[in-house]
């Protein structure tokens, strides 16, 4: 297929995306995209790049915590595979121990000698906690791949009490008895406690709370987040489910002044029915196609909470927190007793990839978000297996668009061609774009159509470039897994469908695909 080639003028760089000679017979679609490197946006936060580990089902016990006496290769009790593959992503940020766990866990259940701490009951997800992971494992686990630290609060069935004193014991550096007791337990230096959520979804397993009443007590609680002067808490408010913006609203308008961030819970099922979410590996396109409707939707959620954060907040000091999301499956039958566990496919990594791709065009507002979860629970990184490994598509595509933390988001106007599904039709392409500290601008391409490749004509105006290289992620079937018998079968490649030639970059972007392109 040939098109009209445009040379370099000045600051315009022209990307010519063509599909001929790349072996995709149907080549007939194209689509339209311009980054505005002349218009440059907000810095895009590293930490929505953030994590969710849940103390529930593999994802801490077996996941990330084997102990220090396992037959399992591990660094102080952290399995070492784990710790090596969540550095390679530059993973920002944790939010740990929940979620529902949360609201029910006694920080002092999880300090001091291992073998002397309680056992408690899993209320809110089943079986017992050894509580062989607290405070110091999760400090010192985030400290070790170089996250910061977001700990949920007990406040359903905790105190302001409770909360003061867990904070005084992990970031006092004084004589006061609880920074005594840190450092007879272990660790002499105090901690950075980087946020503290104060309370986990306060209008369900929280405590059932109307949003006037949970208001008040969030500003009670707050008022005794103290840390040192120079170690600020940022102070997250436990926000609405979804669409609920009354919620927003009304918790704003009573307590906005003492709120550092808010929260926000969205997560797609693909069948749309709870009590039987749909299967992570055997679906059709329908499945499909709802997966990335609801991934969608997300752009629709961020703008209205950022619409009602904006009536009290029109300075944008308040993040907007979206501390869970990702897709929510039936549990693998083969799982055993493992809480919240199923696989992962190619279906998942587009799905993370366009709902990152929202994230960043809303880097005013959005600021942190925490994929749920890290391991072995729900949309996962890593799946593990006794002495076994997996890495996830949705990994890869972490791992992908980590050149996008901390870069300067660039503006983007795409015209595509819609992938259709019976009644059902969403845009084709997705894309984002940003400029990093080197100057070099990443665009992320993704084609949610399944069948076709496109002809792209992709812009950037305001920069001039000289080279093109980049990687794909993609595979023959949506449904494609890695196992841990066969881990490579979705992995990204070396995109070898990139070529420069006067002035002009020529590209297939496949079917099903992500593609990211780093401009020189």
């Amino acid at each position: 297929m040939k098109g009209k080639v445009r040379a370099w003028r000045g600051g315009l760089f022209t990307l010519l995306v063509l599909a001929s000679g790349h072996g995709y017979a149907d080549v007939a679609q194209e689509a339209q995209v311009i980054v505005h490197a002349d218009r440059p946006g907000p810095v895009i936060h590293p930490e929505i790049y953030g994590q969710f580990a849940e103390q529930l089902g593999r994802g801490i016990y077996g996941g990330i915590w084997v102990g220090e006496h396992s037959s399992i290769p591990n660094i102080r009790g952290y399995r070492k595979d784990v710790v090596d593959a969540l550095k390679a992503i530059k993973v920002p940020v944790i939010r740990w121990p929940g979620g529902c766990f949360a609201d029910q866990y006694d920080w002092r259940d999880g300090i001091g000698p291992r073998d002397k701490r309680p056992v408690r009951m899993n209320a809110s997800w089943g079986g017992e906690d050894s509580n062989q992971f607290g405070t110091h494992e999760f400090m010192d686990f985030a400290e070790l791949i170089g996250a910061k630290t977001y700990v949920n609060i007990n406040v359903g069935t905790g105190t302001p009490r409770e909360m003061s004193q867990w904070i005084e014991y992990m970031t006092a550096d004084g004589h006061s008895s609880l920074a005594q007791q840190r450092r007879a337990n272990g660790r002499d230096k105090p901690w950075k406690l980087d946020y503290a959520g104060i309370g986990n979804e306060m209008w369900g397993c929280g405590g059932s709370m109307r949003p006037q009443f949970y208001a008040d007590v969030y500003r009670q609680y707050a008022t005794f987040v103290h840390a040192p002067s120079n170690a600020p808490v940022v102070r997250v408010a436990s926000g609405a489910n979804a669409g609920d913006v009354g919620w927003t609203d009304t918790v704003m308008s009573i307590a906005g002044s003492q709120i550092d961030a808010i929260s926000l819970h969205d997560y797609t099922i693909p069948t749309g029915d709870w009590s039987h979410k749909g299967s992570a590996t055997q679906f059709g396109e329908d499945e499909w196609m709802s997966t990335l409707q609801g991934a969608l939707r997300m752009d629709d959620l961020i703008a209205r909470h950022s619409a009602v954060m904006d009536k009290y907040d029109p300075k944008k000091r308040v993040a907007l927190v979206v501390d869970e999301w990702g897709n929510w499956m039936d549990r693998d039958p083969g799982a055993g007793d493992a809480a919240l566990y199923q696989q992962n496919s190619l279906r998942d990594a587009l799905s993370a990839a366009v709902t990152l791709d929202i994230f960043q065009a809303h880097a005013d507002r959005v600021r942190m978000a925490n994929i749920a979860q890290m391991v072995n629970v729900l949309q996962a990184m890593i799946l593990t297996d006794q002495s076994r490994m997996v890495l996830t598509p949705t990994y890869y595509v972490f791992d992908m668009y980590k050149v996008f933390q901390g870069a300067t988001y660039l503006p983007v106007d795409v015209q595509a061609p819609v992938y259709r599904y019976g009644n059902v039709s969403v845009p084709g392409v997705h894309a984002t774009a940003g400029r990093d500290a080197a100057g070099v601008v990443h665009v992320a391409l993704v084609n949610l159509d399944p069948h076709h490749a496109d002809t792209v004509r992709l812009t950037v105006l305001g920069v001039k470039g000289s080279a093109v290289q980049g990687r794909e992620l993609t595979a023959s079937e949506i449904n494609a897994i890695n196992t841990f018998d066969h881990p490579d079968r979705v992995r990204p490649v070396a995109f070898d469908g990139a070529t420069f030639k006067h002035g002009v970059v020529t590209v297939v972007l496949p079917p099903k695909s992500v593609v990211v392109l780093d401009l020189h």
